[in-house]
């Protein structure tokens, strides 16, 4: 198991940014198709996507910080 202080990973960093990007992206476009982008009525409109799209975002992140580094042979 990882330590607290241990560094994350550039390949954790850039699949959490990725995965955040790719849910904006997605929430964007099921509002536009359904007409309504009222996800959750008690935030403003334009935060909506933006908060929904964290918690993929942080399950990505989480799940690549607990995953196990596997380290590749110097071949």
């Amino acid at each position: 198991m990882a330590s607290a202080s241990a560094p994350i990973e550039k390949k954790v960093k850039l699949a959490t940014a990725v995965t955040y990007l790719v849910g904006v992206a997605g929430l964007a476009i099921v509002g536009a198709v359904q007409k309504d982008p009222n996800l959750i009525s008690s935030m403003p409109d334009a935060l909506e996507p933006f908060v929904l799209a964290m918690l993929p975002a942080a399950g990505a992140g989480i799940g690549g910080w607990i995953a196990p580094h596997t380290p590749r042979s110097d071949s």
